[in-house]
């Protein structure tokens, strides 16, 4: 038990640190996507934050272009002739509070307050001027103080002749530089050197405080970009994190849980396996198999069951192939002899009843079988004859015939189970020769429907009875399907019909309610199906 405790302790610790790097590494790897993903978020929302102003702003502006150009004409005509066509260019743009004309510098028509004799640069200084302008001022006529957007389009004829569009912009600040908190804590316009900021007025310069970071995007069509002061996209990332904390958690646990789950069968399975032997956590269980027509026992197959106190009941269908991977499957076969051996007493004591054993193709290299009988199962002097049984799965041509003749000559049978299922030729079985084939519980279970299986049950059975072979259907569910074999000379049967596995100790009480078994029947024993 020494050892079998090291085992364990060795093994845990392997799995506990494959377990614990595995979570800790989706930890940290959960979180640094989260981090990233989030970070890339907060640059996307500034950066749509932004485009959103700028694209807004131009499908303002972009209009204005084409009004210009119709007013540029009126440039130099009468006030008074042209008056009501300016307050219906500016009724048509809602955002455009005025339409100014200017000639020879002086503002001598407007769409509000008709005829007027201003010069332009005691409104804003830096007009007339003799390229396009924008400009972010203040107004000194309607709402005075309030800030403005002038677009200034002078006239092709001359530097100091043009039109004068005035934008109520801080009717659209709302609109477009709101702030959007937490990522965006102020946005501003800039025109030049003149700044706009929501809620502020305007600025001369501006300034970003400490620990905020500011970004910039240009318009690509006008003169003018947009700020937008906040948080870091990183410093945003990194103040949500702890929200992402309990799901990365969950998520790195959840991990670690599936991975000890995994590496209970996968990783070092030969500690478990040796440790399970140690601990006396396998058992033997029997299947009886009974005779078609008198229902009596006449045999059954041992079969190795496994309650890991660590993981819990193990299927056969699991540990026997991972046994075979790590080359344990020859001590988990002296296993069942060796407690075959000790419980033959739960067994009647009878040449027609048989005790079947499952060997793997393996086991026969060398004669290890031979060797392995006569250390355990040859002293016991049993009175039952014992079959062993290959799988056809297994890799058959490795079993070395001289083995096979030299059972024979020792009194032990030979089966070949889940016929069928492999890729064993017919030739090769011929050559073999076993005693019995035991029919697949898919064929079994075919029976009686139009699925190709079913007539495969009908070949292996006129395959069986041309060589001379004894045949058991074992997985035999329904009445069925126990009458169709019957008529067609499946003479023993085994299934759920009958029984299930039982541990060995069961066996008796279950068989005290059955007859003893049939006499010897033409100088031939009924075979039985061994472990799988």
């Amino acid at each position: 038990m020494q050892t079998a405790q090291r085992i364990i302790k060795g093994y845990r610790r392997r799995r506990f640190i494959v377990c614990a790097a595995l979570a800790l590494l989706v930890l940290i790897l959960t979180l640094s996507l989260r981090f990233v993903a989030e970070r890339n978020l907060n640059e996307q929302r500034l950066l749509d934050f932004n485009s959103r102003a700028i694209t807004t702003l131009e499908s303002i502006l972009t209009p204005l272009d084409a009004v210009s150009d119709d007013v540029l004409k009126f440039v130099g005509a009468s006030c008074e002739a042209v008056q009501f066509k300016l307050r219906e260019h500016a009724a048509r743009m809602q955002t455009v509070r005025s339409i100014a004309l200017i000639k020879d510098g002086i503002l001598y028509c407007s769409s509000i307050f008709g005829a007027r004799n201003v010069p332009v640069n005691l409104l804003q200084p830096r007009l007339p001027a003799p390229t396009p302008l924008l400009l972010l001022s203040t107004d000194h006529s309607l709402l005075k103080g309030s800030p403005i957007l002038v677009y200034w389009h002078p006239s092709a004829s001359g530097s100091r002749d043009g039109v004068m569009e005035i934008v109520n912009i801080e009717m659209l600040t709302g609109l477009l530089l709101e702030p959007e908190r937490p990522w965006v804590s102020r946005a501003i316009l800039n025109v030049g050197d003149s700044h706009l900021e929501y809620g502020k007025g305007l600025l001369a310069r501006v300034t970003v405080e400490e620990g905020l970071s500011s970004h910039e995007m240009i318009s690509g069509q006008f003169p003018f970009s947009i700020t937008t002061i906040g948080p870091s996209a990183s410093d945003l990332a990194l103040k949500k994190l702890p929200t992402q904390l309990p799901l990365a958690l969950i998520l790195s646990m959840l991990i670690g849980y599936i991975t000890w789950l995994a590496t209970a069968n996968r990783m070092s399975f030969s500690w478990e396996i040796n440790l399970g032997l140690a601990s006396r956590e396998f058992e033997v269980f029997c299947q009886p198999l009974l005779n078609a027509r008198s229902q009596q026992c006449v045999g059954v197959e041992l079969l190795l069951r496994w309650n890991n106190p660590r993981q819990g009941w193990i299927s056969p269908d699991v540990f026997i192939p991972l046994a075979e991977q790590q080359n344990l499957i020859a001590p988990l076969t002296r296993f069942v002899m060796t407690e075959a051996v000790r419980h033959l007493d739960m067994f009647p004591p009878s040449r027609d009843f048989h005790i079947g054993l499952n060997v793997a193709a393996s086991h026969f290299r060398d004669g290890e079988i031979i060797d392995d009988l006569r250390r355990y199962w040859f002293p016991a002097h049993a009175i039952q004859p014992l079959t062993l049984e290959l799988t056809e799965r297994d890799a058959l041509p490795e079993v070395d015939h001289r083995i096979v003749r030299d059972l024979r000559r020792l009194g032990v049978a030979l089966a070949i189970d889940d016929f069928g299922t492999g890729q064993s030729s017919l030739a090769y079985l011929e050559t073999l020769n076993p005693n019995v084939l035991k029919i697949d519980k898919s064929f079994t279970a075919a029976i009686g429907t139009d699925a190709v299986n079913s007539t495969v049950t009908d070949i292996i059975i006129a395959l069986a009875q041309r060589l001379g072979i004894d045949l058991v259907a074992e997985g035999v569910e329904t009445q069925e399907q126990a009458d169709y074999l019957s008529r067609h000379g499946v003479n023993v049967l085994q299934g759920f019909l009958f029984a299930r596995p039982m541990p060995l100790k069961d066996f008796p009480r279950w068989l005290e309610g059955r007859s003893p078994p049939p006499p010897r029947h033409n100088g031939h024993a009924m075979p039985a199906i061994p472990l799988r």
